[in-house]
């Protein structure tokens, strides 16, 4: 059980594993004006960068859950580095069934929404986890621009436009999911750049320390072709938003 190695690739450097710098994590942080000692649980935690750096500034504890050990082991060291490792903890496993044992402040999934199933399914997903009056993170995916043909869609990873919403309808939909949207921070293409564009130096000093891997021709194909898709397309088209919603 584990992401595929070409993830843990692309993303070596990373600390935030979506398109929100750290100052746009901060943001939000401040925004929630979380009490200390708020409880968090983070599903697909990733590196665990929201965890350690809000229990380092808001005095939150919390818990990560994720599919990758590479990650995992790096959120542990992360949570070392600040100090924070006697407030948060970090699990490796399927955070697609995974519900805390009691009650949380906070339940969150950012950039990860196919572990519900999509939008809807991860709503219902942290709910389970979320105590009366507490909040639910969401990051997800949205259409910037209207996207103008089928081949602009697939280079948006995406099958169909209806994947992804419009913004606004993207709002919409958390509120027929019996949510009220209570803050939000969007991505901006200068923000996807540094999250994409990280991924390009990770893959290239990747090929140049590994020419004999069996990834290789897979990674190399990607970094020659990546760098132009993403400004043809995904940096017109694609938006991504933090969202805090509480239940109605």
């Amino acid at each position: 059980m584990d992401l595929p190695r070409s993830f843990t690739i692309r993303e070596s450097s990373h600390r935030i594993h979506n398109p929100l710098t750290s100052e746009k994590m901060a943001t939000l942080g401040q925004a929630l004006r979380l009490s200390p000692g708020a409880s968090i649980l983070d599903l697909a935690c990733g590196t665990g960068e929201l965890l350690s750096t809000w229990a380092r500034d808001h005095h939150v504890r919390g818990t990560g859950v994720d599919i990758s050990t590479v990650f995992i082991d790096k959120a542990r060291a992360r949570a070392e580095e600040l100090g924070v490792a006697d407030r948060v903890g970090f699990v490796h496993g399927d955070a697609s069934g995974y519900v805390a044992d009691r009650p949380v402040d906070v339940a969150a999934c950012i950039g990860a929404t196919w572990i519900g199933g999509g939008t809807a399914g991860t709503v219902e997903l942290l709910r389970q986890s979320l105590a009366p009056g507490g909040m639910m993170l969401i990051g997800e995916v949205y259409w910037r621009h209207e996207p103008p043909d089928q081949t602009t869609i697939e280079n948006c990873h995406a099958t169909s436009r209806d994947d992804f919403l419009p913004l606004p309808e993207l709002i919409e939909q958390f509120g027929g999911l019996g949510c009220d949207v209570v803050e939000m921070v969007l991505a901006d293409q200068d923000s996807w750049d540094r999250y994409v564009a990280a991924q390009w130096l990770n893959i290239r000093r990747w090929l140049d320390a590994n020419p004999d891997d069996e990834l290789y021709n897979q990674m190399r194909a990607e970094l020659t072709t990546g760098p132009a898709r993403h400004v043809r397309y995904q940096r017109e088209y694609l938006g991504w938003g933090l969202f805090a919603l509480m239940n109605r």
